[in-house]
């Protein structure tokens, strides 16, 4: 059997003629012995990826950069509040774990989005006020059930609310809001902090700023790579429309920032790695761009494997998703001052395809 035929999903690199069309109309482009209606049913029932990121907005805009993922099979269903496990939480900040296939919060341009539309695809911050009211219903309730014996009083499925209710769960979730200040790409897992005030975010942002809050990845790449810092300085767009080190012969460009990687390798796993990463600053893509421009391609990236001359890596790991897990986070609590420590394992998906690896590696 070919690699094309063991491989659970097909990709696809759109192209400049595609800028400012939307995703059902690309997809039919490159389809062309699928009807309208297979394309449609495909978005639907999970099978289209967008950048690694679940898409089921048929309406959804896309460009020349985008690479679309359409798998074989149905992904899982998107998240829920409920299937949020809360790790810390008080009346200044949550520690959370999200899952993988989510975004952490709405991007800009997604601001005058419909409510039904949100709805559709909501990100992992508009789902935490849902899941941190049950977390402290639950406190009371088994607060409630120590001193009378009783189980207390159980908080409705917010779903099940008739309209009439819809304003007092609006007011409830308000209460419950919480301010990104530090974000995970969709496709990657793990530890989050949010805080619940302006000052608690101001004062975690100048944590994270001035690299006193500790955040360590779990990544498997391809190759061995030696322990090492990449250091560079990054711009939005390379020279092909993506994210990449500052090319040499370039100018000053105003979205230049310096990123800092610290990796330590801690498994060989065939001819690849498991490795740790530790960021000292915090660019969108860090970590994805300095294994790609190092040659050690993170599994499952389907952005990065390919370099600004167009020159595509083979990835033949299989990996379900980019290897990528935000496995530990370690800061003083901004108000306290309390040590706070936390640590995630790797989620299901990727510990069952990490553990096939390591019995095919020899």
């Amino acid at each position: 059997m070919s690699k094309r035929e063991k491989s659970p999903f097909q990709l696809i690199h759109l192209d400049p003629s595609d800028d400012g069309s939307v995703l059902e109309r690309a997809l039919k482009k490159r389809l062309t012995d699928w009807s309208w209606g297979d394309i449609r049913d495909a978005i639907r029932r999970r099978r289209v990826q967008v950048n690694g990121n679940l898409c089921m907005d048929l309406q959804r805009k896309v460009n020349a950069r985008d690479v679309i993922k359409l798998w074989n099979e149905s992904l899982p269903k998107p998240i829920e509040a409920s299937d949020i496990r809360i790790v810390y939480a008080d009346d200044f900040l949550v520690v959370v774990e999200k899952p993988a296939g989510i975004t952490s919060v709405r991007h800009f341009e997604e601001r005058n989005l419909s409510r039904k539309r949100r709805q559709l695809q909501p990100t992992f911050e508009e789902l935490i006020p849902e899941a941190l009211m049950h977390h402290f219903q639950s406190q009371r309730n088994a607060s409630t059930s120590d001193r009378s014996g009783l189980p207390g009083p159980r908080l409705r499925d917010p779903r099940s609310h008739r309209a009439d209710a819809q304003k007092s769960l609006e007011a409830l979730q308000k209460r419950y809001s919480v301010i990104a200040v530090h974000r995970l790409d969709r496709d990657t897992s793990g530890l989050m902090i949010f805080a619940r005030t302006p000052s608690i975010a101001q004062s975690l942002g100048k944590s994270f700023k001035n690299h006193r809050i500790v955040r360590k990845y779990h990544a498997v790449v391809l190759g061995h790579p030696a322990e090492q810092t990449f250091d560079s300085i990054l711009v939005r767009d390379r020279g092909d429309g993506h994210r990449g080190s500052k090319p040499a012969d370039r100018g000053d460009d105003p979205t230049e920032q310096r990123a800092i990687t610290h990796i330590r390798p801690l498994e060989k796993i065939g001819e690849y790695s498991l490795i740790e990463c530790q960021l000292e600053t915090g660019r969108t893509h860090q970590i994805r761009i300095h294994l790609s421009e190092a040659r050690h391609l993170l599994c499952g990236d389907a952005i990065y494997c390919r370099n600004r001359e167009g020159l595509t890596t083979q990835d033949t790991s299989n990996a379900p998703r980019q290897a990528l897990h935000s496995a530990t986070l370690a800061f003083d609590h901004p108000i306290s001052g309390a040590k706070l420590s936390f640590k995630m394992p790797w989620p299901a998906d990727l510990h069952r395809w990490l553990t096939q690896l390591r019995a095919k590696s020899p």
